[in-house]
């Protein structure tokens, strides 16, 4: 297990943030009304796996070496941080459990495997091809698991809570912003390069609808994550005549694909799934294109929203350049507590307890560091909502260009029961 970092942070910032579910408030470390023998009523409370006298075992399969590094990081740091300042029903600690798997889908099978005796639920699961991998297990162990993916297949996974809205409807707003702003208009012709699977394939999804409802001409180039040199996609693009570039990779190809464009003189608008963007990449040659041209729909918000946050987070981790993974894995984190808690206060912190008090679940309001989460219901987008951030100087390297809103083709791809 992880060892808890040293440095305390204050506790206003739990208290900053509010976590509303149908069944009321999650209990925070500071509240002294929590009943002290847990459950309903001061009763006992059942447990199974991963609960171990006062303590709670969490997991944490993340991304720490490989394309999603700089974010698994960060959403780890966040997951941490969250738990050092709170706690479950006033009596349970919570630890993690962190193991890398370098966004390397057969490795992370097998240390899912070597993790899974000793986890009551998932904190965060990131990699959409992971999660999709591993579903079989993760169903048969009754597992409540948080990806750091918001793939559309991801909600068909029983008990799985996507932190947002899924790529398809996340992109879908951004156009709807671009529209807006005037960056596109009917009828114009979009590149969008994307990674082959889940997470790739659900972008260009959020692309094909809008294209098809505007009348868009859509060029479509599939690429791994291992390729990194997006110059001749972007020479080919330019030669098309594309008036925007959309992007379902990684930060290293959206690093790429503004030098290339910069290089070529391609002065046309960059619209992001929320993984494409890093603040590191501000340090590169193409910074400015970046600051000029990109457009990132987002899950979160930012720092600029979120002061408390980010100097909690500095303070914990003083040596980190901070990234709006830490509002991921500090959001993500909020949503699992308020499911323990409700189960804690069910009297039922096993498996299936912690699974029936997230189905329970009917909203969850993370005080605006997440978007609104309207339920967690399979086969569709928990959030209709996305933020637009701007990279630029700041921490976190982004400010919010949007609050968060629902675009108009968004409910067209995630239609409700």
């Amino acid at each position: 297990m992880t060892s808890r970092p040293t440095t305390r942070v204050a506790t206003a910032l739990a208290a900053a943030l509010v976590f509303a579910t149908a069944a009321g408030c999650s209990t925070r470390a500071e509240d002294d009304g929590a009943a002290a023998g847990g459950g309903e009523g001061g009763g006992e409370v059942q447990t199974d796996v991963g609960v171990e006298g006062d303590t709670i075992t969490l997991g944490a399969l993340t991304d720490l070496t490989g394309v999603f590094a700089a974010l698994g990081r960060d959403i780890t740091n966040a997951n941490e941080l969250y738990w050092m300042e709170n706690d479950v029903c006033g009596q349970y600690n919570v630890e993690l459990n962190v193991q890398d798997a370098g966004y390397n889908v057969q490795r992370a099978v097998q240390l899912y495997s070597s993790m899974e005796p000793e986890i009551l639920a998932m904190q965060q699961l990131l990699g959409s091809p992971i999660n999709t991998a591993l579903a079989p297990e993760l169903e048969a162990d009754e597992m409540n698991s948080y990806p750091s993916a918001w793939s559309e297949t991801l909600t068909l996974i029983p008990g799985t809570g996507v932190p947002g809205a899924t790529y398809d409807v996340e992109i879908s707003n951004l156009y709807d912003y671009a529209f807006d702003q005037g960056l596109l208009a009917d009828g114009d012709t979009v590149g969008h390069i994307y990674f082959e699977g889940e997470y790739g394939a659900n972008g260009l999804e959020g692309s094909q609808a809008v294209a098809e409802a505007r009348g868009l001409t859509l060029i479509e180039r599939e690429i791994t994550p291992q390729e990194q040199d997006m110059s001749a996609i972007v020479s080919q693009f330019a030669a098309e005549g594309v008036d925007a570039i959309a992007l379902t990779v990684a930060p290293t190809q959206t690093a790429s694909v503004a030098a290339a464009a910069q290089a070529q003189g391609l002065d046309v608008p960059l619209l992001g799934s929320n993984p494409v963007f890093a603040p590191g990449l501000l340090q590169g040659a193409a910074a400015q294109k970046l600051k000029d041209d990109l457009y990132v729909a987002s899950p979160v918000s930012s720092f600029d929203a979120n002061p408390e946050l980010l100097e909690a987070y500095e303070a914990a981790y003083p040596d980190a350049a901070p990234s709006l993974g830490v509002l991921v894995g500090y959001g993500m984190s909020a949503v699992m507590d308020t499911v323990l808690d409700q189960a804690c206060e069910n009297g039922d912190l096993t498996r299936a307890g912690v699974l029936e008090a997230f189905n329970e679940l009917e909203s969850v309001d993370t005080g605006g560091v997440l978007v609104p989460i309207e339920s967690f219901q399979q086969g569709e987008s928990p959030s209709l909502q996305s933020f637009v951030l701007r990279p630029a100087d700041v921490p976190g390297g982004a400010t919010v260009a949007a609050d968060a809103f629902e675009g108009e083709f968004a409910a067209d791809l995630a239609p409700a029961d």
